[in-house]
């Protein structure tokens, strides 16, 4: 399915829009809600990497296939490996099976975890016989992926002895593990984060509990991304806290250098997004190490905003649903950019021309699909296979249509 995306000039931009909750949240909930029944969430992401896993949550036996989602593969690995009734061959897509898991692996493997690789050593398929962990010592890389430490995180409380997190070298997406320790605390779980080593003190109950989940911040990327490249703007997102878990919040800052403005109403949880006057610098120089998701959106913004940037700390955007940083060039170059990527950087060339009816590849990825969309309030954009926007936001083209985007289905 391709969408065609345009914009009438006259219409302002303006929308009220309810966000999903964080699928990074969701995720997180649903690993810690099935080693604890009575914990209740409100809000749970609707995107389809959050019901795969919720559905690959009621299986024991047999084949578990996650398709493209990799905090599954992750968070369920760790999972399955620490479940003694669990027995499974954890799977996913083709792309899937490309994307490594071995340091993860490894790290179980270290605890006592029995996991063996059915096709290439170091990535899915995987094959998983649950086991009783009692050691509650673990080192790991910190400079990969940091759902690899979430996904250890998510069952210690569970494990006999707990266990100690002993991080090696810089830790990438730093905020992702935070929220990891954060939603522990929140559960009752005593969870100690100090520099390069985290303490999870194992328990077998918790208290009751419900937890509404905030809506998601790369989500809302997207909007941040729409109201930057128009001429006047005003969108309400709801769901939103100013004091968020999630590292992705820093939007508020960083659109604030490219004119946006945020606005919280703490009563009614919701964020207003606004053009503001304040002058837009020529170049835009962004360390995203703690939040590599939001890249590709604000790339984008920048070339249609006519700025050059340099991104860094993207190394993990190689490992992603596909090679964002050639995926980011490749497009970015149809449209009319310059741009230059090493395997963690991307600099664009201030550019004021942007080609018109360019078809955009998506590369089976969502938030390529999100991330070029708000171009079409520049240029008519075509974006192939724009169903790839379930993966995490099912509504996407519905709700950029309220703002007054036009998009055709062909």
């Amino acid at each position: 399915m391709k969408a065609v995306l345009s914009y009438k000039k006259s219409k302002e931009v303006s929308a009220t829009i309810q966000v999903s909750g964080s699928k990074s949240e969701s995720n997180r909930l649903l690993i810690l809600q099935s080693q604890f029944p009575n914990l209740k969430t409100e809000n749970l992401s609707e995107s389809d990497d959050t019901m795969v896993l919720q559905k690959a949550l009621m299986s024991k036996k047999g084949e578990v296939n996650i398709h493209h989602a990799g905090t599954a593969m992750r968070f369920l690995t760790a999972y399955f490996a620490t479940r003694p009734d669990a027995s499974v061959v954890l799977t996913g897509s083709e792309r899937m099976q490309q994307r490594p898991i071995k340091i993860l692996v490894d790290a179980l493997r270290d605890l006592g975890a029995e996991i063996s690789y059915l096709k290439n050593d170091g990535y899915p398929p995987i094959a998983i016989s649950g086991t009783e962990i009692t050691k509650n010592t673990v080192s790991i890389a910190g400079n990969v992926s940091s759902q690899y430490i979430s996904a250890l995180l998510l069952i210690a409380p569970s494990l006999q002895n707990g266990l100690t997190i002993n991080i090696k070298g810089d830790i990438t997406s730093a905020p992702y593990l935070q929220m990891t320790a954060s939603l522990l605390r929140k559960i009752g779980v005593s969870c100690v984060f100090s520099e390069n080593k985290i303490e999870v003190t194992p328990v077998s109950k918790i208290d009751d509990i419900a937890i509404l989940i905030e809506s998601d911040w790369s989500s809302a990327s997207y909007f941040y991304s729409m109201v930057a490249l128009s001429e006047a703007a005003e969108i309400t997102l709801m769901g939103y806290f100013k004091n968020s878990l999630q590292g992705d919040s820093i939007l508020a800052t960083i659109y604030d250098l490219l004119g946006v403005s945020t606005y919280y109403d703490e009563e009614n949880a919701s964020i207003s997004l606004s053009k503001n006057n304040k002058p837009i610098a020529d170049h835009v120089l962004l360390n995203l190490v703690d939040t590599p998701d939001i890249a590709q959106t604000i790339a984008v913004t920048c070339f249609g905003l006519g700025l050059g940037c340099k991104l860094t700390g993207l190394h993990t955007l190689k490992i992603k649903e596909t090679d964002r940083l050639f995926a980011l060039k490749t497009e970015l170059e149809k449209l009319g950019a310059k741009v230059t990527v090493t395997n963690e950087t991307l600099e664009l060339v201030a550019s004021k021309e942007i080609n018109e009816n360019v078809t955009i590849q998506t590369y089976n990825d969502h938030r390529m699909a999100m991330a070029f969309a708000p171009l079409a309030l520049k240029q008519t954009i075509h974006i192939n296979d724009a169903g790839v926007v379930s993966k995490s936001f099912p509504t996407y083209w519905e709700d950029i249509q309220k703002t007054g985007i036009n998009v055709d289905f062909k």
